[in-house]
């Protein structure tokens, strides 16, 4: 199982030192086998030390460079960051990142050899299209995407349940995972609304190798929870 936490802008560096002390610890004592990563905001960056892997919600396609407002290689290089997340709804929607700048920063990233948390996921208007249409506009977000690179993992997230506290059906994301598994033999993660009292259920699922979790991570309690009953599925 793989489980992430996504901070999205959310916690100080401090903050995260104290999640990423109680966090790593559960992790020791509970010999936990699961992958675990969390993504701070960038300005938490730090060595923690062993036990969950530290990841980047975002970077540019560069190692360093005139470009105000991004990071680039040197500064994951500084934290030994060599895990990054790309896709995410937010970055699309909110911030307006093009599929084509997308697959650029994937293209960059994969060159590099770094493990990429691939998002994809579907608006609320798409999904009462139908299943057809659902998958062809999954299908759009595949462009450029090599999905049997070694070091992929695709977490699908329909914007919809966001942390909105909707979660589609177990049927639902059976299906849907079921139609990304013939698209690829990598890890296939679930996001949206994931929290404690669906973690279960929501592992058990076929072809959900793991989550992708947003506001419900943010209590180090509650993800050493989700850790927990991952770990037991």
């Amino acid at each position: 199982m793989i489980i992430a936490a996504n901070f999205k802008t959310n916690k100080t560096r401090a903050q995260t030192r104290d999640y990423m002390d109680e966090v790593n610890g559960f992790i020791r004592s509970e010999n936990i086998k699961s992958e675990i990563m969390v993504f701070p905001p960038l300005t938490a960056f730090d060595n923690f030390g062993q036990g969950a892997t530290l990841g980047a919600q975002n970077a540019y396609a560069v190692e360093n460079g005139a470009f105000t407002g991004e990071i680039g290689l040197d500064q994951l290089k500084e934290f030994g960051i060599k895990t990054i997340l790309l896709g995410h709804s937010e970055r699309r929607h909110i911030l307006g990142e093009t599929q084509e700048e997308i697959s650029f920063k994937f293209a960059y990233f994969q060159s590099l050899g770094y493990q990429i948390v691939y998002c994809i996921g579907e608006q609320l208007e798409t999904r009462k299209a139908g299943k057809t249409a659902l998958m062809r506009y999954i299908e759009t977000q595949l462009v450029g995407i090599d999905m049997e690179y070694e070091n992929l993992v695709v977490a699908y997230e329909p914007v919809w349940a966001i942390g909105t506290g909707l979660v589609p059906s177990n049927e639902d994301i059976k299906s849907i995972h079921a139609d990304l598994r013939a698209k690829t033999s990598r890890p296939l993660l679930y996001g949206g609304s994931v929290k404690v009292s669906n973690m279960k259920e929501i592992v058990e699922i076929d072809n959900v190798d793991g989550v992708l979790v947003g506001g419900a991570s943010l209590y180090a309690g509650n993800f050493c929870e989700m850790i927990k009953i991952a770990e037991e599925a």
